[in-house]
């Protein structure tokens, strides 16, 4: 490797770096505030990184890795995300009397893993990076060891999730096996001398889409979601549902592209039928909850179903760059919209130990007790449930425009109505937050810490800005899709 490809590769370094630095740093002094600070510092420094590491893509780093800007954009964004899951878990693990050092580290590994799949271009390095984020996962979502409800999301978690990889993975070995190679772009190749009936690669298609689906929480795989959005903690539940499902969606975006897999019409025709089922069940079910946390796992998977709609329009090369462009606009909105829903769950949450408080009577006279939490959890519902001058305009805008501009007249018809039944759940928690009552305001005080606070406006003012001034960030994504 030359100069040049270490260089492209600079966030990954950084985070590997750091990581081993976090190991030598617990393994000579433990201390939750001093790990948290050297996490934070690695993450914010891995995502800096990014800045030199444009000077030398885009780059082909040996087969397994491309470094271009959309990869370093995503390192930059989950890098971010984590650095601010690291601040808000700071409180949230204090109050629970663990020894959470190896939290942070198993952060900034999985950090690790969903960077390499926003690089990933062969099957090998998808693998790795899924796994080494997964698997970090596992053990983050059974924090702490206090309460059961982790341990219980974390088992099925591990179960599912590994069974889910077994169905990738042999379904990877099929696709060798018709074809002779890993790689997307080679993979792609070879495909165009194989029968598209061929049994070999249904079956390979069938147990690829059940595993991804499974990773993405898009029905009929998305059992699993409420119960452990549920039981892990609140912190991990952000960072489960905004970088896990972001980093593998934009490695399933590359490998559609490179591979050209928009020729297979039956394997678009399977993943609009899913992309409307996902659409219509996830935001249904979620109509049902009180539960704040479920309610989100639930909306989780109408978004997984909207951002498919990506994948269905880039059929057609002619709309492929519009749609790839509203793709990652979606993908970074919807990052910082979660994140800022589950900041608030996480700091009302904090100082309970057996069971979270993520009730709808739970944020019961919210505005009147904390008016920046409630802020904060009333930018961020806006903004799922798409209005105006919040990110999540712009981003349903997005796939509004790519969805009528391609004709896909039952995908925008799923997006409407989906939309439509979002704003009555999404106003209903606005609704007892306005509702007045004192019963919660012991349970509140986290907001006073100033890390907390700081956090929460800028979470506040990245949804509003992208969603008043969307330009910039449009002009960019023009630019490198």
């Amino acid at each position: 490797m030359m100069n040049a490809d270490y260089q492209s590769l600079l966030p990954l370094i950084v985070l590997s770096a750091g990581a081993t630095i976090l190991m030598l740093q617990i393994a000579f002094r433990r201390g939750i505030v001093l790990t948290a600070t050297l996490t934070t510092f690695v993450l914010l420094l891995a995502a800096c990184s990014v800045v030199p590491a444009a000077s030398s893509i885009p780059r082909l780093v040996t087969p397994l890795l491309q470094a271009d800007h959309i990869a370093l954009l995503f390192c930059a964004l989950f890098c971010v995300a984590a650095a601010v899951t690291t601040v808000l878990s700071i409180d949230y693990l204090g109050q629970r009397g663990d020894q959470p050092e190896e939290y942070f580290l198993l952060l900034v590994l999985s950090t690790l893993g969903a960077c390499v799949l926003a690089y990933a271009t062969h099957f090998a390095s998808l693998l790795l990076g899924m796994e080494l984020m997964s698997v970090a996962l596992y053990a983050l979502i059974a924090y702490p060891d206090k309460s059961v409800l982790p341990l219980e999301a974390a088992v099925k978690y591990l179960v599912l999730s590994g069974a889910a990889s077994a169905s990738i993975l042999f379904g990877f070995a099929l696709l060798y096996a018709a074809t002779g190679t890993l790689e997307f772009v080679e993979l792609g190749r070879q495909l165009g001398a194989i029968p598209s009936g061929d049994l070999m690669l249904l079956v390979a298609s069938f147990m690829i889409i059940s595993g991804i689906g499974f990773k993405l929480s898009l029905v009929p795989f998305h059992a699993w979601t409420p119960d452990v959005y549920d039981g892990a903690p609140a912190p991990i539940t952000g960072f489960l549902a905004s970088v896990s499902k972001a980093a593998i969606f934009i490695v399933l975006l590359r490998w559609f592209i490179e591979a050209d897999l928009f020729r297979y019409s039956i394997l678009i025709e399977s993943i609009t039928i899913i992309a409307v089922i996902s659409m219509l069940v996830g935001n249904l079910l979620a109509l049902l909850q009180k539960n704040i946390k479920r309610m989100l796992a639930y909306s989780s998977i109408a978004h997984m179903g909207y951002l498919l709609i990506i994948l269905v329009v880039s059929s057609d090369s002619n709309y492929r760059a519009l749609a790839t462009e509203a793709g990652i606009y979606y993908l970074v909105a919807y990052t910082a919209t979660t994140l800022a829903a589950f900041g608030l769950l996480t700091m009302i949450s904090a100082r309970h130990t057996v069971r979270e408080n993520v009730q709808l009577d739970d944020v019961h006279g919210l505005f009147w007790h904390q008016p920046l939490l409630a802020s904060l959890m009333l930018v961020s519902l806006l903004s799922l449930a798409g209005i105006p001058l919040t990110a999540g305009f712009i981003a349903k805008f997005y796939l509004f425009n790519v969805a009528i501009t391609g004709y896909y007249w039952i995908l925008l018809a799923s997006l409407v109505i989906g939309s439509s039944i979002g704003i009555y759940y999404y106003l209903r928690v606005v609704f007892y937050m306005t509702r007045w009552g004192d019963e919660q305001q012991s349970t509140l005080s986290l907001v006073n810490r100033p890390l907390a606070r700081i956090i929460s406006c800028a979470l506040i003012a990245s949804i509003l800005l992208l969603g008043i001034i969307p330009q910039p960030l449009m002009e960019y994504l023009k630019s490198i899709t």
